[in-house]
C-alpha cells in the first residue's frame, strides 16, 4: 500500500480485500488521505465516519446481517429460544453483538446459549452436542464454510431439527451445502442481496441483461454462478456513480464527499428494492436485505426485503 500511495501515486483505493489486510493500512491511508472505499469486507468498523472518514465498506456488514436475522426470529417466532455458535474473532463477535442490539432487554429469554468456537479446532462436533442439550428452537450459525458444512452434518447425524440461520459468508453451495448433503441442508435460511446470474428468475430482468451483456463481451466463457462476478460489476457501478457525481472536480476530498453523498443508487445485480444510500454520518452503503431458504439444491428468496434499523 506504501508503493502505490508513495511511488505510483495512486487517485485512490479501490475494493481491497479483507478485514486483517484493511485493518492493518487502515491508519495509514487515512493519515495519507487517500480514499480507501468500498472494500471487500463485512466488518462493521469501516462505518466510522468521524474516526476514519477515508474509509468506507460495500456489502452489507455482519452487523447489519446479524439484525436483520434477528428481526426475522421475532417475527417468525415470537417465543424462539435461540442458540448462536461464532467463531472467537471479530466477524463472529459482530453478528452477536447485531443480534443482542435487535433482541434489546428481551436478550436474556430469548438468547438461551451463546458458544464460540476457535479456527484452529480440527472438529465443531462437541459444541453442536451441546447447544442440541441446551432445547434452543433456533440455531443462529455464525461460522466459516469448513466448519459450517460440519455443523450441518452433526445436526443431521442428531436429528436435531431447530430453524438453522447461517450467516452468507457460509453459503456457497459447492463449498457448504453439497459437501454437507443436500438432505441436511434443507430448509436452512441466510439472507442476500445480489441477484444470481445461474439463476433463471433473473432472466428477463434488464439489470441482468447489461450485466450479461458485459460479461459476453468482456468476460465471454465465465462462470457466471460464481457470485464475485455479480458483485464486482454492482460494487464496480457504484465507483462510477461516484466518479460521475465528481464531475470536474476529481480531488480525493471530492471523491469521499460523493461516496457520502449516494442516494438510492441502485446496480444493476442487486436484488430489486435493494438501494444504496449514504450520508456524512452513514458510511455503509447497503443495509438492507431479502431472506432466502435453501430448497431441492437452491436457495429462494422469499418475504420481503428487510432493514437493519433496530427501530422497525
Amino acid at each position: 500500500m506504501r508503493k502505490l500511495i508513495e511511488s505510483d501515486e495512486v487517485f485512490l483505493v479501490f475494493n481491497a480485500l479483507g478485514t486483517p489486510t484493511q485493518t492493518a493500512v487502515q491508519k495509514y491511508q487515512n493519515a495519507k488521505k487517500v480514499p480507501q472505499l468500498f472494500l471487500a469486507t463485512g466488518a462493521s468498523k469501516w462505518n466510522d465516519p468521524k474516526d476514519f472518514p477515508w474509509t468506507m465498506g460495500f456489502q452489507p456488514s455482519y452487523r447489519v446481517e446479524a439484525r436483520i436475522f434477528a428481526k426475522y426470529i421475532l417475527k417468525a417466532k415470537p417465543n424462539a429460544k435461540v442458540a448462536v455458535f461464532y467463531a472467537n474473532d471479530d466477524f463472529g463477535k459482530d453478528y452477536v453483538a447485531g443480534l443482542k442490539e435487535v433482541f434489546g432487554d428481551k436478550t436474556p429469554s430469548i438468547l438461551i446459549a451463546e458458544e464460540s468456537y476457535e479456527t484452529t479446532e480440527p472438529s465443531i462436533d462437541s459444541h453442536i452436542v451441546k447447544l442440541k442439550g441446551t432445547g434452543a428452537d433456533v440455531f443462529v450459525n455464525i461460522s466459516t464454510p469448513k466448519f459450517a458444512a460440519q455443523a450441518i452434518k452433526k445436526m443431521a447425524e442428531l436429528e436435531w431439527k431447530p430453524m438453522h440461520v447461517m450467516t452468507d459468508v457460509a453459503i456457497s453451495i459447492g463449498a457448504v451445502m453439497k459437501p454437507a448433503g443436500p438432505e441436511a441442508s434443507e430448509g436452512i435460511l441466510s439472507a442476500g442481496y445480489l441477484k444470481d446470474a445461474s439463476d433463471p428468475q433473473w432472466a428477463n430482468d434488464e439489470g441482468m441483461k447489461k450485466f450479461m451483456a458485459f460479461i459476453d463481451k468482456y468476460m465471454p466463457g465465465s462462470n457466471i454462478s460464481d457470485a464475485n462476478l455479480v458483485y464486482g460489476y454492482a460494487v464496480s457501478q457504484a465507483m462510477v456513480q461516484v466518479l460521475k457525481q465528481c464531475g470536474d472536480n476529481l480531488t480525493r476530498e471530492n471523491v469521499m464527499k460523493q461516496a457520502a453523498s449516494l442516494k438510492d443508487f441502485a446496480p444493476d445485480t442487486v436484488l430489486p428494492g435493494i438501494k444504496i444510500n449514504t450520508s456524512a454520518s452513514d458510511f455503509a452503503p447497503i443495509e438492507q436485505l431479502k431472506m432466502m431458504q435453501f430448497k431441492s439444491g437452491q436457495w429462494e428468496l422469499f418475504g420481503d426485503i428487510i432493514g437493519a434499523e433496530t427501530g422497525g
